[in-house]
């Protein structure tokens, strides 16, 4: 019996959700990204539907790490061997990996391990993936992210900023690429992340319940017409999922073609300077995510719409505060980040092409 995803285009409001998750899905380099809100509010039905969005993928058959055959460089050492023995890789099309990693997890089971069974019939030390090597190229989702032993999440945040898994066991030493869309999610009433791993989440998205009582009736129509016929019910959804899979893709080519301006970095790291947040993470991510948007929407430079929705991503969840004092007022991202542009036109400072630095080169690589 095959599993038939809910559509990711059937998901009713949480607009903000949805393009978080659309940003990493053109650019998974970005970092990732939080959802966090109370629960039955659709977080976990919106991962998956985002994996089963994604556009197919071509790998070597036979191998676990979904290695891709036009990327000799990123092959695993055991797609290596194979090659260089001449030993013919062949080619298999998958759906887009979609890990769900369970709480339960062991670092062993995630990393990867020393592949006992083997070590016992044929007395040789070989690497047994985990699953950072399943989620190569795919989703890994954390639900309850917060409940998770804090060194686990610690390494795989590290696994995503790096792109690499590097494995030490009983004498085995495996590296892989793990290359991944890292998405988490969280209900806060259950106790908060620490802020250090907050920040290593490029984006975060608050997600409330749907109030308006048009909006909710929607959302009961469409799942009682998908679990009476899930296979019905995504057919008729299958022309928008294909449409949007089509931009998804057309994002991705457009995106190393996405300009900006010295101005539009003065701006973005003098609103992250003003909220003072600490750290040069946030900059970074608003960057990627403004491209990311900017891709998406078909347009070749930036512009204040796509640094503003990007600095309300990245921003929000690494502004400090005292857990006794109250919930601050938000923040008008749009009027912070006009303000930053004014300041910038102003008063300009360093530029970095004067230094040669390709910034548009450095994030692409």
């Amino acid at each position: 019996m095959s599993w038939v995803l809910y559509p990711f285009t059937a998901i009713v409001d949480q607009e903000e959700m949805k393009r978080a998750l659309l940003l990493n899905a053109v650019d998974p380099g970005i970092g990732g990204v939080l959802l966090r809100g109370e629960r039955g509010t659709g977080k976990s039905t919106a991962a998956r539907a985002l994996a089963g969005l994604l556009p197919p993928l071509r790998v070597i058959r036979g191998c676990p790490f979904h290695c891709d055959p036009d990327a000799p460089d990123s092959w695993c050492p055991w797609c290596q061997e194979r090659h260089a023995q001449g030993v013919p890789l062949e080619e298999d099309l998958i759906p887009t990996p979609f890990v769900n990693l369970p709480l339960s997890v062991t670092e062993d089971r995630l990393v990867g391990t020393l592949d006992i069974e083997r070590a016992l019939k044929e007395g040789v030390r070989a690497f047994q993936p985990g699953l950072l090597a399943s989620a190569h190229r795919g989703v890994l989702y954390i639900d309850e992210v917060n409940l998770l032993d804090d060194h686990l999440v610690d390494l795989l945040l590290d696994v995503a900023a790096m792109g690499v898994n590097v494995v030490e066991r009983e004498g085995v030493s495996f590296t892989h690429a793990s290359r991944f869309i890292l998405i988490g999610s969280m209900n806060p009433e259950e106790g908060d992340l620490r802020p250090q791993l907050l920040d290593r989440f490029a984006l975060a998205v608050d997600v409330s319940t749907v109030r308006d009582p048009e909006m909710r009736m929607r959302i009961m129509e469409r799942h009682l017409a998908f679990s009476q016929d899930p296979a019905g019910f995504r057919a008729q959804w299958e022309a928008e999922e294909e449409a949007l899979r089509a931009r998804i893709l057309q994002a991705r080519e457009r995106l190393p073609l996405v300009t900006h301006t010295p101005q539009d970095l003065e701006a973005i790291a003098t609103l992250v300077a003003r909220v003072q947040v600490p750290g040069h993470r946030a900059e970074l991510a608003i960057l990627r995510a403004a491209r990311a948007n900017a891709a998406l929407e078909g347009r070749d430079a930036l512009t204040q719409e796509d640094i503003t929705l990007a600095a309300a991503l990245a921003l929000r969840h690494r502004l400090r505060r005292d857990p006794l004092e109250p919930m601050p007022e938000p923040l008008d991202w749009g009027r912070l980040v006009q303000e930053a542009y004014r300041q910038a036109q102003a008063e300009p400072v360093w530029r970095p092409a004067e230094a040669g630095i390709d910034v548009k080169k450095d994030l692409q690589g």
